[in-house]
């Protein structure tokens, strides 16, 4: 049955095709737009090369006259400062995961202004559960945060809900079918 539908299909494909290949032969063509004129035919390309690579005196003179002058900054500071003012930036942690399920337990300190994801979740579950106790300027104090990016932090990151909810009991009515 498909080679019959093939069939009609091909037909009316190929009605007349003929006269509708001669008509379009004998379209008049459309003409192509006009080459835009070349306005200097003394230059040949072999000119242009020559003139890329010939010496210009003025912009030499100029290219001379340019001095640059470099230094690497002083540092004031020894590297024994900075090892002591690292140690001063950092702050120990306030809570952690117990045991190792995501290698966590081996981070024991934290810099100033950072929390880590076990305190960040602990901070932002205490403003939750007590938002008049636990604002944004004592959890910067606790945590030793910009009061900025506490308050940032309470209002834009959101904790989970967990709902359990309870096993379906067999009192409850269930619709049959009929």
């Amino acid at each position: 049955m498909s080679n019959m539908g093939a069939r009609v299909a091909r037909m009316f494909r190929n009605f007349n095709l003929e006269n509708r290949v001669y008509r379009e032969i004998c379209k008049e063509k459309p003409e192509p737009a006009p080459r835009h004129p070349v306005h200097n035919p003394s230059c040949s390309p072999g000119e242009k090369s020559d003139s890329i690579h010939q010496k210009n005196d003025p912009l030499v003179s100029l290219l001379r006259s340019v001095y640059v002058e470099s230094r690497d900054p002083v540092t004031p500071e020894t590297p024994k400062q900075v090892s002591e003012q690292k140690e001063e930036d950092r702050r120990p942690l306030k809570f952690s995961l117990p045991g190792d399920p995501y290698g966590l337990v081996d981070i024991t300190d934290v810099p100033k202004g950072k929390l880590s994801i076990v305190e960040a979740l602990k901070a932002l579950n205490s403003h939750k559960r007590e938002p008049k106790t636990w604002t944004a300027e004592k959890v910067a104090l606790e945590y030793s945060l910009n009061a900025k990016d506490a308050k940032a932090l309470l209002e834009f990151f959101i904790p989970f809900d967990v709902k359990i909810i309870p096993p379906q009991t067999e009192k409850l009515k269930q619709i049959k079918g009929s």
